[in-house]
C-alpha cells in the first residue's frame, strides 16, 4: 500500500531537477502530489506545469515577473494562487500542507528557502549542494532543531547514503570515495582548455544538466563542492573522503569499510532513480529508469583526478581544510565566474584564476550566522566583479 498521499513543495521547478522529479510524480498519483511549484522568472513554462499539475501555489523568484504569473493563472481559470519573491519561497518552503520539499534552486539564491524547510521539519530532497557548502554547520543545526529529514538527491551523494549502514551509523567506514565523469575534456591538458567554449563544456558527455552545473562538471568544481558536502553531511574529516574519475558514470559512489569490503551503487545515469528513492524512502518506487545491461557496459575504468588541467577541484579542498566563511567565498566566485564564462566575458581557465584571487584576499572569518554568510557572499561578488575587469577575455 502507498499510504497517505504526499504533498511535495519543488523549488526549482523548470530546470532539469525539476523535471525529472515531475517526471516520477507523474508516474505514482496514488503517491503524490504537487502542492507548490517555483521558478525564477520562466512564467511560460511555469504556467504550463500548473496547468498539468494543478498546484496550490506558485511562485517566481523575480518579482517583476508576478503579474505575467497571476494574470496567467487567470486565464487558463486555474485557482492557483500567485507569489513572487524570496520571502514567498521561504513561505512555500515551510507550509504545513507540504510534507516533502525538493531544494532544486541553483546557486546560493536556494539557502534561505532550504534553511526555512529544516526549520520546518520538512522531508528535504536536497539537491542544492550551495545550501550545504555555503551555510552547511546551520542547515544540520536547523534539520535537528526542526525534525527534518535531509535526503541527498545529487547522484553521489545518493550513492553514499544508500551504500552506508541502514540505522545511519558510520561503523566500520573507512573512507567515501565520490566518483566524478571527468566531464566533456577529461583527458586534455591544461594548456589544451585555453580555447574552449561554453557550448562545448556544456556539452557533458553522460548526463542532461543546466548550463551552470555543466560548467561545473567540466571544471570539476561540482566535484569539489558535493566534497565539501559530504564531509558535513556524513560526518567523516577531509582526509576520509577521496575523488575518483569513473568516465562511465554508471558507478556512482562507493563506501569503503575497514574490513575490505567496498558497497557501491550502479545504475543508468539519470536523476530519476535518486529522485524516486528520496520521495519514497525508506521504501522503493518504480523511477522510469531503464535497468542497467552490465553485459553491453562491457568494462569501467577509473583514474586519479588531474589536479593541473582543473585546479578548482584542489580549490575546493583548500576551502574546506581553511573551514568557517572560506566555501562560501569559494561558491560565490565561482558563481560570478561562471556566469562570465558563459557570457563570453572570461576565459575557461579565467575560472579557476578568479577563483583563487577571491580565496587569495579573504581574511578568513567565522560561519556562525546566515547573515554573516550572506554579507561574505556579497561581498566576495563584488571583489570578483572587480578583478573581472582585469582578466583575459580568452
Amino acid at each position: 500500500m502507498a499510504g497517505p498521499l504526499k504533498t511535495i513543495a519543488l523549488l526549482g521547478a523548470t530546470g532539469s531537477i525539476g523535471g525529472s522529479t515531475l517526471d516520477v510524480v507523474a508516474r505514482h498519483p496514488d503517491r503524490f502530489r504537487i502542492g507548490a511549484l517555483s521558478a525564477n522568472g520562466r512564467v511560460d513554462e511555469l504556467l504550463a506545469l500548473c496547468e498539468r499539475f494543478r498546484p496550490d501555489t506558485a511562485v517566481v523568484a523575480d518579482e517583476a515577473a508576478w503579474p505575467a504569473l497571476r494574470d496567467g493563472l487567470a486565464a487558463r481559470r486555474l485557482p492557483t494562487r500567485a507569489l513572487a519573491g524570496a520571502a514567498a519561497l521561504d513561505e512555500i518552503a515551510a507550509d504545513p500542507a507540504n510534507d516533502t520539499v525538493v531544494a532544486a534552486i541553483v546557486g546560493a539564491a536556494g539557502m534561505a528557502s532550504t534553511l526555512a524547510a529544516a526549520r520546518a521539519g520538512k522531508r528535504i530532497l536536497l539537491a542544492n549542494k550551495e545550501s550545504v557548502v555555503l551555510a552547511g554547520d546551520l542547515l544540520l543545526q536547523a534539520a535537528r532543531a526542526g525534525g527534518a529529514t535531509l535526503l541527498p538527491v545529487d547522484s553521489e551523494h545518493n550513492a553514499i547514503f544508500q551504500c552506508l549502514p541502514a540505522d545511519g551509523g558510520r561503523q566500520g567506514v573507512r573512507r567515501l570515495l565520490l566518483t566524478a565523469s571527468g566531464g566533456p575534456f577529461r583527458g586534455r591538458r591544461r594548456e589544451q582548455l585555453a580555447e574552449v567554449t561554453p557550448e562545448q563544456a556544456c556539452a557533458h558527455p553522460n548526463w542532461s544538466m543546466g548550463r551552470k552545473i555543466s560548467v561545473d562538471s567540466a571544471t570539476l568544481m561540482n566535484k569539489g563542492l558535493e566534497v565539501i558536502e559530504a564531509r558535513h553531511l556524513f560526518g567523516l574529516p577531509p582526509e576520509r573522503i577521496e575523488v575518483v574519475v569513473h568516465p562511465q558514470s554508471v558507478i556512482h559512489s562507493l563506501v569503503d569499510y575497514i574490513d575490505g569490503s567496498v558497497l557501491a551503487q550502479l545504475g543508468n545515469p539519470d536523476m530519476r532513480t535518486a529522485l524516486a528513492y528520496g520521495l519514497a524512502w525508506p521504501e522503493r518506487i518504480d523511477s522510469g529508469v531503464a535497468p542497467l545491461d552490465l553485459a553491453a557496459l562491457a568494462r569501467f575504468d577509473f583514474e586519479q583526478p588531474d589536479l593541473d588541467a582543473f585546479p578548482c577541484l584542489g580549490l575546493a579542498w583548500r576551502a574546506m581544510a581553511a573551514g568557517g566563511s572560506a566555501p562560501a567565498v569559494l561558491n560565490a566566485a565561482n558563481e560570478v565566474a561562471v556566469s562570465a564564462f558563459l557570457q563570453g566575458r572570461l576565459g575557461f581557465l579565467g575560472i579557476p584564476a578568479l577563483i583563487q584571487a577571491c580565496l587569495d584576499a579573504h581574511p578568513g572569518g567565522p560561519a556562525d550566522s546566515l547573515g554573516d554568510l550572506l554579507e561574505v557572499d556579497a561581498a566576495t561578488r563584488r571583489a570578483a566583479g572587480a578583478l573581472l575587469a582585469g582578466m583575459d577575455r580568452r
